[in-house]
């Protein structure tokens, strides 16, 4: 298909304002892609291989700047890995597909709205069997649908009070990475299929993805940008589970 000069236009805000907050950005790809209509096979694995790009800049920001906790990564980490991959290797038909994706951007939407973005004085720790738990169910969905799985790790983090905003924010970063990596490798193995422009979407997603990750990092995020893809998540969502 013939992308759009708007979609080309949306895609690097979209991978400003998820690097920004720590995340690869897929949930707000594939919601761009959703709007577009392009084919969810070519959604899955697109909203992947921008994930592994923009979630890897976002890390080293994160990294860098001191938030990046090894332990708590790892606990989620164990689980999610294998079960990331597990999903890349499965296909679900057309209608179900958009219908988890529609369901999880919900999860992207209260990010982006700042549901569950206040800091928390008290720092709870994980047990390792919330935590593997937790990995396993969201690196399952994240390789089925295409995501990296941060937007839903990230508020429950700050839900359940195991980390700081930043914190979370740079677990979340690897965490999506690896997951993206790992459904990847599950999607090669089954046969994958890329839109012939990937390789234009990486270069505009790389380009935002660099400059929010820094400003994330280093200073506060722009609400009015967050809003106004809350509402596109929004618009996304209705039309993937109503259409």
């Amino acid at each position: 298909m013939e992308t759009h000069w708007i979609f080309l236009a949306v895609l690097p805000l979209v991978a400003f304002l998820y690097a920004a907050v720590g995340h690869g950005g897929a949930s707000g790809y594939l919601a761009l892609m959703a709007l577009f209509e392009f084919a969810p096979d070519e959604m899955k694995s697109t909203g992947l291989l921008l994930n592994l790009f923009v979630a890897a800049i976002a890390f080293y920001h994160f990294w860098r700047s001191g938030y990046f906790k090894g332990k708590l990564f790892i606990v989620f980490a164990v689980g999610s890995i294998p079960l990331s991959f597990l999903g890349g290797t499965l296909d679900v038909d057309v209608k179900t597909y958009k219908i988890i994706l529609g369901v999880l951007l919900i999860f992207a939407i209260i990010k982006m709205l700042g549901v569950f973005g206040k800091e928390s004085k008290e720092i709870k720790k994980v047990s390792w069997l919330a935590g593997i738990s937790t990995g396993a169910g969201i690196g399952f969905f994240s390789g089925l649908i295409g995501i990296g799985g941060g937007i839903i790790l990230s508020p429950i983090i700050l839900l359940f009070k195991w980390g700081s905003m930043k914190e979370a924010a740079a677990i979340s970063a690897l965490f999506i990475w690896v997951n993206s990596a790992a459904g990847m490798a599950g999607q090669i193995n089954s046969g994958i299929q890329l839109n012939s422009d990937a390789c234009i979407f990486v270069g505009l997603a790389v380009i935002g993805g660099f400059i929010g990750g820094w400003v994330g990092s280093k200073k506060m995020n722009n609400r009015a940008l967050r809003y106004l893809l809350a509402f596109v998540l929004v618009l996304a969502s209705v039309k993937l589970v109503f259409a």
